[in-house]
């Protein structure tokens, strides 16, 4: 068999063998079920951008996206008209569904207002780099509020409100400043409370000085502290048992006064007796006195 007859059969062995190979591969994916792909045939209100708590929404911030008809969104929206107008109770990020229970009643406006939930209050606090807890307190965050109230000499601090939300954190300018993502340094805290934590918290930022103190959302126990009190810090020696802390804003019961004893009287100095005696030497006479 000369050298070109050897190489035909090998080409032809080649060729058969492939064909063979293609052809069982193409059976194998004809025998795949064809997988349908459905079309979207309804849409959804998605925010086209981050938008903060209390914004009113306009058309620019939203925007409409094919959704599944066979997994409907629980209450979202299908034009863009039913969600204008309506302010935000919570904050939402870019490409976030926009749902019944993210947005208050088109009566209710846009703002703050409509965010806080019914039985609680929104106070803002003063804040500087130092009580912000280094700008880490956002929206979201839970803190613990801390009071430091002064005493004609004495001082106390102790935890006065544990575990509240922080609603907003800078004026509404600094939050729209804030949508450039620029970091502004805030200078007002928002905190949900109730009102009887209102009343301690605005009383504690009159009568001395306010600190929050971050805490992890999970930890949900109370502090049990009975505070710090400026005589226990500096004198070792006070006792460790602490006293009762007066209510915030009162003025500490005078102490009474110590009674003052007259310091003892000097005693009369008692002189001893002066006895005179005659005296005769050497044929002299002469008077002297012994004591």
């Amino acid at each position: 068999m000369t050298r070109r007859t050897r190489t035909f059969i090998v080409l032809t062995v080649a060729l058969v063998t492939a064909t063979v190979a293609s052809a069982s591969v193409y059976r194998a994916v004809r025998r795949i079920p064809v997988r349908e792909v459905e079309v979207a045939h309804e849409f959804v209100v998605l925010a086209a951008r981050p938008l903060g708590i209390g914004t009113q929404i306009t058309a620019a911030d939203v925007r409409l996206v094919g959704w599944p008809s066979s997994s409907p969104l629980a209450g979202g929206f299908k034009t863009i008209k039913d969600v204008v107008g309506r302010g935000l109770v919570t904050a939402v990020s870019a490409n976030e569904p926009l749902i019944e229970s993210k947005l208050a009643p088109r009566e209710a406006g846009a703002g703050l207002s409509p965010a806080i939930p019914p039985g609680m209050r929104a106070i803002s606090v003063k804040v500087n780099e130092v009580i912000g807890v280094a700008g880490f307190a956002v929206p979201g965050a839970r803190v613990d509020v801390v009071a430091t109230v002064r005493h004609p000499g004495d001082a106390v601090t102790r935890v006065l409100v544990a575990n509240v939300q922080v609603l907003t954190a800078g004026t509404r300018y600094d939050q729209e400043k804030a949508r450039d993502a620029k970091p502004i340094p805030s200078t007002v805290v928002t905190l949900m409370v109730t009102p009887e934590q209102a009343e301690r918290i605005a009383l504690a930022s009159t009568e001395g000085q306010v600190t929050l103190m971050l805490r992890n959302p999970l930890d949900v126990d109370e502090p049990a502290t009975p505070g710090a009190r400026l005589a226990r810090l500096v004198d070792d020696t006070a006792s460790a048992v602490p006293r009762p802390l007066p209510a915030l804003g009162t003025k500490p019961e005078p102490k009474p006064a110590k009674a003052i004893t007259p310091p003892p009287q000097p005693r009369p100095s008692v002189q001893p007796p002066v006895y005179s005696v005659e005296a005769i030497r050497a044929g002299k006479r002469s008077i002297e006195t012994v004591k």
